[in-house]
């Protein structure tokens, strides 16, 4: 059988080893995702029960769908799926993460399926899932639309990919970059590569070539007055998040 090919950066993937017990330090090296989580999950569990006609406000409404969380870290995502009733996987290239995200989610009473490994390798199983979150990690793959057609490989028909990056243009070099890694100093020198982030435009691009019929995107919008998160129609110029379906 040949081994399944792998768009893992090695250089990426160390960066984040570096940070793995941080992950659940809401004012650690992981705190602009804390913030931002609140606002993705608005995002997420509104397009599942839209997608699936769940009802957000019943007990386990996520019943029965099976979610893939790929380059899941420590599980920020994955928990409140499981939360929600839903069979959860969480993938990671990283290995560090794993045990990190697995004795939190046994602490916090919830079963989760975590796997150090990659969407490629999933893929080539014959791994299908109903959803596919795939949150802040296209911008660190060595090749995106060999990783978005793996991803678009380990959904249903009709299953559902959501995908959030970060946009390419000068604010959000100043926003991303500039902002969160030198001036606020919420993530590490070096975390992000500007010339790796991708625009809506482009994205859309790939998605449809990997096989995905993209359906909407919403901006996430950084308001430092209040200090939060909210998503937004018109504005996907720094982060930004997509949702595409797998032709049935």
């Amino acid at each position: 059988m040949q081994a399944a090919q792998t768009t893992i950066d090695d250089a990426e993937i160390a960066k984040f080893e570096a940070m793995a017990a941080e992950w659940w330090d809401p004012n650690g090296k992981f705190k602009p995702l804390h913030m931002l989580n609140p606002c993705r999950l608005d995002y997420i569990t509104g397009q599942i029960a839209a997608e699936f006609e769940r009802d957000l406000t019943a007990k386990s409404p996520f019943s029965g769908l099976r979610i893939l969380d790929i380059g899941c870290g420590g599980g920020l995502l994955s928990e409140p799926m499981a939360r929600l009733g839903a069979d959860v996987v969480g993938a990671d290239a990283a290995p560090r993460n794993i045990p990190v995200a697995q004795i939190h989610a046994e602490q916090s009473g919830l079963s989760i399926d975590y796997r150090h490994t990659t969407a490629e390798a999933m893929a080539a199983d014959g791994e299908q899932f109903d959803v596919v979150l795939n949150m802040e990690v296209v911008e660190h793959v060595a090749d995106p639309l060999a990783y978005l057609t793996a991803c678009q490989q380990l959904l249903k028909p009709g299953g559902l990919h959501i995908c959030s990056t970060i946009n390419r243009n000068p604010k959000s070099y100043v926003m991303a970059i500039v902002g969160a890694e030198y001036v606020m100093r919420w993530l590490p020198k070096g975390t992000h590569e500007w010339n790796k982030f991708i625009t809506p435009d482009e994205l859309y691009d790939l998605m449809s070539k990997a096989g995905l019929d993209p359906v909407d995107k919403k901006g996430f919008v950084f308001n430092p007055i209040s200090w939060s998160w909210s998503l937004s129609d018109r504005d996907l110029s720094v982060n930004y998040v997509t949702a595409s379906l797998k032709p049935e």
